[in-house]
């Protein structure tokens, strides 16, 4: 697939995230100031073990179909039928285990909480395979109109039930029925079905590449969500619920330009996988593009938190600042993770992808056990020596598979982030001034945009020049239709 072609499939995913992503946020707000920070811990426990079971269904096997060269109906079958029979399996497993799980968190009331959030795993077993089918076959409108449907008919829903009171279950119900109205969305807009046709053989063949993703995801999976359980275990769901508050608005950007990214660059590699020259080509552009859009946008929330936090969610939500500053610079490399194991995946180095999140793990849980004790702001502090870490692993084969080391990277990546930092160190200042913080924020957003684009243009950075070279075609056709 050529760039244009790449830009234009991520365009489409970028505007479905965004949407979504927009309207999830909003919704966020609205919750956040109507409901106690405890009802966010709440669920946040409860998200540590339905996460670790969405990996069972979303990694592995759809991995696998989008990157196998010759994947038809009856791979895409196999998987369907799988998926359908492992997820219903692990519902009745964690439907028994509720229990369990209340009790280690001393709270009995969680036992139905956990039942019915983790509908959202039987949900995703009808979903999976069509979200495969789409992005095998680079079909990302369809993931605009059903991402988005979902989204807004659950923030209603969710929006109605926390002012009628129902507490911590509007937010089980907002989490069930996205899911739930996206998935309806996808397969009516979708046209794939599955056929009557079951192999063996070819579930063998997907599973021998897909269960090292696997591994690896749940490797992953398992150890973030390990610090909200540590959390919520050892120190309150207040002080959870400030942790991930933390991440939200850092979430809202990097979600939407990494899944974006993530959901484009496997199939497209994939399709060139023999081609290493190509493969590394897209891996600069897509690192490249990525830390220049994000690096200003995170950057920036890390200046203006403070403001930020007070005006949209109210004071009562300001102990999590600390920790949104923490989660922004770390945050802002994801895209460098994302590029370098999409590459692993797309050459069919599942193997290598296993060892290098074997060797992430082993450091990350070193720094996690070592700073459990001293509190939460130094575990948070130990996942960004530990994402530093990761991004050195992450990087390295790449120096010997593409000829393009970490160092290769840090040096494409260096201007924008150089030029973000001093954005973010002009408009920080603002936020003393003796005004409304709407205004301030108004004021530093204008500023910061300013001074950004004006230091592109002078600094000559390439990926400005692309990004507007792409643009200005698109800008041509909107203004001739």
């Amino acid at each position: 697939m050529s760039n244009r072609g790449f830009v234009s499939n991520f365009v489409w995913r970028l505007a479905e995230r965004s949407g979504a992503q927009l309207v999830a946020f909003v919704v966020s707000v609205v919750l956040a100031r109507i409901l106690d920070p405890a009802a966010y811990g709440t669920i946040a426990l409860i998200t540590v073990f339905t996460t670790i079971l969405q990996v069972f269904v979303d990694s592995g096997l759809g991995n696998a179909l989008i990157q196998k060269k010759d994947a038809d109906d009856v791979d895409f079958s196999t998987v369907f039928y799988t998926n359908i029979v492992f997820c219903s399996a692990l519902y009745l497993l964690i439907f028994l285990c509720a229990p369990l799980i209340a009790r280690f968190y001393n709270d009995m009331s969680m036992v139905w909480l956990v039942r019915v959030l983790s509908l959202t795993v039987l949900i995703s077993g009808v979903k999976n395979v069509q979200q495969a089918y789409v992005s095998r076959n680079m079909l990302f409108k369809r993931f605009f109109f059903s991402t988005l449907g979902g989204t807004i008919v659950s923030a209603v829903a969710g929006i109605v039930m926390a002012m009628n009171g129902f507490g911590v279950w509007a937010l089980v119900a907002q989490q069930v029925i996205n899911l739930f109205i996206d998935t309806c969305i996808l397969w009516i807009t979708v046209k794939w079905r599955p056929k009557k046709v079951f192999s063996f053989e070819r579930l063998k063949g997907l599973f021998s590449y897909g269960w090292k993703l696997l591994v690896s995801s749940l490797l992953d999976t398992v150890y973030n969500d390990l610090r909200q359980l540590i959390i919520g275990k050892m120190y309150s769901p207040d002080d959870l619920a400030f942790y991930n508050k933390g991440k939200q608005f850092p979430n809202l950007v990097v979600n939407n330009i990494n899944t974006s990214i993530d959901s484009v660059l496997l199939p497209s590699m994939s399709n060139v996988q023999d081609d290493k020259e190509h493969i590394k080509s897209m891996t600069r552009r897509s690192i490249t593009i990525s830390i220049y859009t994000m690096a200003p946008m995170m950057m920036g929330i890390a200046f203006v938190a403070e403001p930020l936090v007070s005006l949209i969610l109210t004071d009562k939500w300001l102990p999590c600042v600390p920790f949104l500053r923490i989660f922004c610079i770390t945050y802002m490399f994801r895209p460098l993770h994302t590029a370098n194991l999409n590459a692993i995946k797309a050459m069919g180095r599942s193997d290598l992808f296993l060892k290098l999140e074997i060797e992430k793990k082993i450091v990350g849980m070193i720094l996690l056990l070592s700073t459990m004790w001293f509190g939460v702001m130094a575990m948070a502090y130990s996942m960004f020596v530990s994402s530093i870490c990761s991004q050195l692993i992450n990087a390295a084969p790449n120096k010997k598979l593409l000829k393009y080391g970490y160092m290769a990277q840090i040096k494409d990546m260096l201007p924008s982030i150089l030029l973000a930092v001093f954005m973010g160190v002009c408009i920080f200042p603002l936020q003393y001034l003796p005004i409304h913080n709407a205004v301030i924020l108004l004021m530093q957003f204008v500023l910061g945009a300013v001074i950004y684009v004006a230091g592109s243009k002078v600094c000559k950075l390439e990926s400005f020049d692309y990004i507007l070279g792409m643009v200005k075609p698109m800008l041509a056709k909107f203004k001739k239709a």
